[in-house]
């Protein structure tokens, strides 16, 4: 397996070093704007700036590798979002941050849609499903590894600024002495959102709802540590801790719900997400312990979410349509989360930390409330009819390319 893997290894440590630097980049940001006395609305902007550029980077990426190639196209984002990391450690205010924010989640979508698009057409049939999980093991690793980097820090100066663009830049050499032949074209999104309505309404609004919900926590759970007095060690674990529990929670989540109906699964989800925000909301926990171990149990419910409802749009899907539609809930996901953080951010500025609970809670009650009624309208699918279920990288970080790789794994 290892000696198979190892052509791929260029475009997996590149994936690596990329989300690595994403998940230095995504958390530097928020706690050391807090420092400096920026507002949460405004640091809210910076995920709604990291959203609308993430979803703007998965539907126009195709379009610039089609016209410079993929290695030109992948080193020109790299190296951009390396530059942007610099700026806004030259420039801390919030109006710089923003609109670089939102080009450095155009560029971090092109250049992971690019490294997965390369990944999908490198892999061989009798290892997709070997490759597609290593890549969702290094998604997990670079994500909560470059948090982790964190732990004990001093955010005051440049120096994690700049880690941050090294590890950008380090993603941009992997990829660029490759001796892989360049892959197909990227994939496409086609957003039709009548059929994507038609085809299951659950999932549609799950999918905005859940881009809610986990877009303003991913935001703003830094900033609701550093508001309540955490030391950074507690905000770096806060933040990650619960993403791992949601990644170890997807498989059991996954069996659940290809036994029940997964709509079900998705309420029984929902309630034990309330269930830890009401916690929040009750007992206004201080300690660092306490606000992991709440933070966990929500992580759980949370971040297993999507693979829920991106299993059961695929249990109604059409021949041929599995791709589409997969891109186009990732899309309204993206959407969700352009205004949970807009909303999240909005919501501490005028009410305190705990309004993120608050605004997470008002998601996942209209999530219950929505699967319920389209419960009694439409019967589930029967287990021979679904679709296989796949665990998937965390939503937040997944693109268009990700659902090609896992469609290969799956064919």
């Amino acid at each position: 397996m290892t000696t198979r893997l190892l052509p791929l290894s260029a475009l997996l440590l590149g994936s690596l070093f990329l989300l690595t630097a994403g998940g230095i980049n995504g958390l530097v940001l928020p706690i050391r704007g807090s420092n400096e006395g920026f507002s949460a609305f405004s640091l809210g902007l910076l995920g709604t700036g990291w959203a609308t550029g993430y979803v703007l980077g998965c539907l126009f990426t195709p379009r610039l590798v089609s016209g410079v190639g993929h290695i030109r196209a992948f080193g020109t984002l790299a190296a951009t979002a390396a530059i942007v990391v610099l700026l806004s450690s030259m420039f801390p205010n919030p109006w710089a941050w923003i609109p670089l924010r939102a080009i450095s989640g155009f560029c971090f979508a092109g250049a992971a849609m690019i490294v997965e698009s390369w990944l999908s057409e490198e892999v061989d049939a009798s290892i997709r499903g070997q490759v597609f999980g290593t890549y969702a093991m290094i998604n997990l690793i670079g994500s909560t590894g470059g948090q982790m980097i964190l732990i004990g820090a001093d955010v005051s100066g440049h120096w994690y600024f700049m880690l941050a663009a090294i590890f950008y830049c380090l993603a941009l050499i992997p990829t660029a002495i490759s001796a892989n032949r360049a892959p197909a074209p990227l994939f496409e999104v086609k957003l039709n959102i009548p059929r994507l309505w038609h085809n299951s309404p659950v999932a549609v609004f799950a999918a905005l709802m859940i881009g809610v919900s986990n877009g303003a926590f991913g935001t703003l759970a830094a900033v609701y540590g550093n508001n309540i007095g955490l030391g950074m060690t507690s905000i770096v674990l806060f933040c990650s801790v619960p993403v791992l529990a949601g990644a170890l929670c997807q498989i059991p989540v996954g069996k659940a719900s290809d036994r029940f109906d997964r709509r079900k699964v998705l309420v029984f989800l929902s309630l034990v997400a309330i269930s830890a925000e009401t916690a929040f909301l009750i007992t206004a926990p201080e300690s660092g312990i306490q606000n992991i171990l709440i933070g966990s149990l929500l992580g759980a419910a949370i971040f297993a979410m999507y693979p829920i409802v991106l299993a059961h749009a695929n249990d109604y899907a059409e021949a041929g349509q599995s791709l589409q539609i997969s891109g186009g809930l990732l899309m309204f996901f993206g959407f969700g989360s352009v205004v949970g953080p807009f909303f999240g951010g909005a919501a501490l500025s005028v009410v305190g930390p705990l309004a993120l609970f608050w605004t997470m809670i008002c998601a996942h009650v209209l999530i219950v409330i929505f699967s319920i009624w389209r419960i009694s309208q439409r019967v589930s699918a029967t287990t021979d009819a679904k679709a296989l279920f796949q665990a998937i990288p965390l939503a937040r970080t997944s693109t268009p390319e990700t659902e090609v790789l896992a469609d290969r794994q799956q064919s």
